[in-house]
């Protein structure tokens, strides 16, 4: 939250599984359209929070699998932490103290145990303040009656959630999705930085306590599970700042910006005219959006072998810019654009991908700036990636951003053995 000097535009709070990512999706269609939405237009001024059940280590395994983005912040084990995530994890520590208050893990665990029906979930689904079972709904509503009074008269406040049929979560009575998103509202706003655009995105149960955030808009996936559908239609069928989109997942969200007029909705995925890639916009992140955008559409096939695209290339940038490759190597970049015409098509069969993260500038001079991000690279299953810096200066006769110096290096833990198709 440093990095915004002031309110964000839009604070966008999405769960992860079956909302922004959808798991009968293995292109991850959707997601990908969302990242480049989310990096083009939002990340300069927005805040992202993802809010999940799933713990922080079971979040970053999920990132290893989905192309997900880095949130500004987590809310993760459905409530019960809050992380911060710049180049380093910072919990909130005033948050887990809070949630001590009136919480006795042990005894929790005491009282559960007298109900049979409560079959507690594996170990790495537990947490300091989050017990967890699976059990039948019909047995969640009636132990859901008795249970908070039993564990009151021994001195702790608990909130329950039930969701998806089968996840029965006990947890610290100011925690949960709807209490970690008040608090983090909440500091905010003392913080100078509140938001008067917040939208909340969920599909299941766990999540209907974010709807119950009374200055927020929300949005309920087309394929939100029933315990949620029922919570709208017994509390919000006419809020009209809660709506179910007619889109599965991230589709769902992409609609909610529009249909909300929260800001820019169209992705750049959506851009089908190659021709139309470079648009005539003097936007730092927008531009490498696009640049990387149409890279992959040449390293795929989708575009047609045509050396106007490449000259356009050219166009955009310096004759005398350098590109450094992140084993060291440095080469003019209008050398690497002609190396392009080798590689065209050849990741039609390789489901290839690029997804950058993290993109953020700054104006180093008047008519100059610096682009920071990452840029992850999928072909044939495995990710290759790479922390770059772009120089972009303006060209006043053309009023376009031209490519000055490209510069990659790994990202701890990567490498590639294929220093010949790594281009850009």
């Amino acid at each position: 939250m440093d990095r915004l000097d002031g309110p964000p535009r839009l604070i966008l709070v999405a769960d992860l599984d079956c909302t922004l990512v959808d798991h009968d999706d293995p292109e991850n269609t959707h997601l990908l359209r969302f990242n480049a939405l989310w990096e083009a237009h939002y990340r300069h001024d927005s805040l992202l929070v993802y809010s999940t059940g799933r713990s922080m280590l079971s979040y970053l395994n999920l990132g290893k699998k989905k192309p997900l983005l880095t949130p500004d912040i987590a809310i993760t084990s459905v409530g019960s932490e809050i992380a911060y995530c710049g180049e380093l994890v910072v919990f909130d520590d005033v948050w887990v103290a809070r949630l001590s208050e009136m919480w006795n893990r042990d005894i929790v665990v005491e009282e559960t145990s007298k109900f049979p029906q409560l079959e507690p979930q594996p170990e790495r689904s537990q947490e300091q303040h989050k017990v967890s079972f699976y059990v039948e709904r019909e047995h969640a509503v009636e132990i859901m009656k008795v249970l908070p009074g039993i564990l009151m008269e021994r001195g702790v406040d608990v909130k329950m959630v039930y969701s998806n049929d089968y996840a029965f979560d006990v947890l610290p009575g100011k925690s949960g999705k709807g209490g970690g998103l008040t608090y983090l509202l909440e500091k905010l706003e003392n913080e100078g930085k509140q938001s008067s655009n917040i939208l909340v995105c969920g599909d299941s149960g766990n999540d209907a306590e974010l709807f119950n955030i009374s200055q927020a808009y929300g949005v309920m996936v087309s394929n939100s599970h029933k315990e949620l559908l029922q919570w709208h239609e017994e509390n919000a069928k006419d809020n009209p700042n809660i709506i179910l989109a007619s889109e599965r997942c991230a589709a769902g969200i992409i609609e909610a910006l529009q249909r909300f007029n929260l800001g820019p909705s169209f992705s750049p995925r959506d851009v089908l005219d190659a021709e139309h890639f470079q648009e005539e916009v003097l936007d730092p992140a927008h531009e490498v959006v696009q640049f990387y955008l149409f890279y992959e559409k040449w390293r795929s096939g989708e575009v047609d072998k045509s050396d106007k695209y490449l000259q356009n290339l050219k166009s955009l940038s310096s004759p005398l810019g350098i590109f450094v490759h992140p084993s060291g190597v440095e080469k003019p970049i209008h050398e690497w654009i002609d190396d392009l015409k080798t590689l065209h098509g050849e990741g039609k069969e390789k489901q290839f991908h690029i997804w950058l993260d993290r993109v953020l500038f700054s104006h180093i001079s008047s008519d100059t700036w610096i682009v920071k991000f990452d840029k992850h690279e999928l072909s044939e299953g495995k990710v290759r990636s790479c922390s770059t810096r772009v120089l972009l200066s303006c060209q006043e006769e053309k009023q376009k951003l031209a490519w000055m110096h490209i510069h990659q290096s790994w990202l701890a833990g990567f490498c590639s053995d294929d220093q010949e198709t790594w281009i850009f």
